[in-house]
């Protein structure tokens, strides 16, 4: 499991700086969704007939690819789109997307917990559902720009500006914290022995945490239209680490209702916010190669945070994992504050 996910993470990772790259090199974005969107279809229709962990060692990175290849020029299509309401339109995204992952996780659970659906069964009906996106994207319709063939991946890295890069890394520090949420569900499955209730429990507090997240999504990107985006940003970092805080000590399920709903409130705060910000500190013609290297960045420092947050867990206690998260979470809004009141954000919205 450990090689197949950080390998799909990986190539995503990798692939994102570049497609953002190509895209305004060739002034084109929407191939780019499209070809990204289809790989990871067709891929999840695959993973319905596999029968050896070989095959998914392919299949789970190649519908990663997917996501690695479609995900900056996608955000470079909305921020292009949305010059005056970036906030509105990245939390409107993030809002439609988690509802996506809220009903896709609430019919697997009823389709196999209550009907029976075999996992093939689940794979495959996934794979025609993801086809089905391809008719609202055809109605899709981007800024015609023009290729710029003098365009090098060295010049677009070395063309982002200097708060830009000061971001990117206050982004990914947090990123360091910011661990799988399985962690979450396993504080919970171990707080609850009882077979059927450890199973059910952290699927509904994972839906729960989606639906907080979806909710309050867009109510934050237009707040952050209206008064900026760094003190949400600060906020979100800062309640994370509140968030890691109660989970030490959270054990009933009134306590991780709570925690969850926090969760998801960071989730929006942050996850949006950060595309937005970005977007902002950007070079018009060099968004997407911006965005790619934010979403690299972040990508990256998952694959260590993974680690450290499972040694933590197995090795020492798995209350440290929390504490690491609490810490790291505080320490990125400090630097967020300190470089904020030195001026170095000025050029961003408030």
């Amino acid at each position: 499991m450990g090689l197949i996910g950080g390998l799909g993470d990986s190539l995503a990772s990798i692939l994102k700086v570049f497609a953002g790259f190509w895209s305004d090199k060739s002034g084109k974005r929407k191939p780019f969704v499209f070809f990204g969107y289809i790989l990871s279809s067709i891929c999840k229709i695959f993973l319905a007939f596999s029968t050896v962990w070989q095959h998914i060692l392919v299949l789970r990175p190649s519908e990663r690819i997917g996501k690695g290849i479609r995900t900056a020029p996608r955000d470079a299509i909305i921020a292009d789109s949305s010059i005056n309401q970036r906030g509105k339109a990245f939390g409107l995204h993030r809002a439609m997307d988690t509802a996506g992952a809220i009903g896709g996780s609430s019919l697997a659970f009823l389709l196999f917990y209550f009907l029976g659906f075999s996992y093939k069964s689940i794979f495959l009906l996934a794979g025609l559902i993801g086809v089905v996106a391809f008719v609202p994207l055809s109605w899709v319709k981007e800024k015609r720009r023009e290729p710029k063939k003098s365009l090098s991946l060295r010049i677009g890295l070395k063309g982002l500006s200097r708060p830009l890069r000061w971001f990117i890394l206050i982004a990914t520090l947090f990123s360091l914290a910011n661990f799988n949420y399985m962690f979450f569900l396993l504080r919970v499955k171990e707080a609850f022995p009882d077979p059927k209730i450890s199973i059910a429990f952290p699927i509904l507090f994972y839906i729960w945490f989606n639906i907080i997240y979806s909710l309050f999504s867009l109510p934050a990107g237009m707040i952050s239209d209206r008064i900026g985006r760094k003190f949400l940003l600060i906020l979100g970092y800062f309640l994370f680490g509140v968030t890691c805080f109660g989970f030490i000590w959270g054990r009933s399920w009134g306590h991780f209702l709570i925690l969850f709903g926090l969760y998801g409130l960071v989730y929006a705060l942050v996850d949006g916010q950060q595309r937005a910000l970005v977007s902002d500190l950007s070079k018009k013609e060099l968004r997407g190669t911006a965005l790619g290297t934010f979403h690299t960045c972040i990508a990256l420092a998952n694959l260590p945070d993974g680690l450290i947050a499972g040694y933590l867990w197995q090795y020492i206690h798995p209350s440290t994992v929390f504490f690491y998260g609490a810490g790291m979470g505080f320490l990125a809004a400090g630097l967020f504050i300190v470089l904020n009141l030195k001026g170095v954000f000025n050029s961003a919205k408030k």
